[in-house]
């Protein structure tokens, strides 16, 4: 991994990009369609690491860190050239509301042009081994706020409610978090003759 630049000059560039997306005219119908949540979108082990969570009050909060972090993210590789220096760790549930705003690649692309910045996110390069203090902890809130701890929930603490979910969904019959069941549907569909 590349040395990161300062925190500083990173988080100031982040929040320019933030500002200048949050007033591009199409951010209104990003925000929206990010928020889509339903049935058919749905992750186990994301969100429902936060207490008493609830798509309909903790999106749009989500919403408002997982931005946080695409900006962040895209001045660490503005600064650096480096993809992989750009995966700095975020929360496990700010992650996941990324993923929202990254399937929304067509107005997200737009978006982004106009900005000029680059959102940086893969998978296999992710890192959700977010703690307090750390290089995206002390970025976040110099220039755009103090991270809530309802979301900002460190990797230490992930792993531990982690450990409470999956004993439930094994128990009602979900094997891997939810990526497999032992639920039978009966009776089996007939097929069309």
């Amino acid at each position: 991994m590349s040395t990161l630049p300062s925190v500083e000059s990173v988080a100031e560039r982040a929040r320019e990009i933030l500002t200048a997306a949050e007033t591009d005219p199409e951010f209104a119908a990003f925000n929206s369609a990010s928020l889509q949540y339903s049935e058919g979108w749905t992750c186990s082990s994301g969100g429902p690491v936060i207490s008493e969570y609830d798509q309909a009050t903790d999106a749009a909060p989500l919403f408002t860190e997982g931005l946080r972090a695409l900006c962040l993210k895209a001045a660490v590789y503005e600064a650096t050239g480096n993809e992989r220096a750009a995966e700095i760790p975020v929360a496990v549930p700010v992650d996941e509301m990324t993923h929202a705003m990254i399937a929304q690649p067509q107005i997200l692309a737009r978006i982004t042009a106009r900005v000029g910045a680059q959102i940086i996110h893969q998978t296999d390069q992710e890192h959700t081994d977010w703690t307090q203090n750390d290089y995206t902890h002390r970025g976040v809130p110099s220039r755009m706020g103090r991270p809530p701890a309802r979301y900002w929930i460190t990797h230490e603490e992930v792993t531990r409610r982690l450990g409470i979910l999956r004993a439930k969904y094994e128990a009602a019959g979900f094997r891997r978090m939810g990526l497999a069941h032992s639920i039978t549907f009966e009776p089996e569909p007939v097929p069309a003759q």
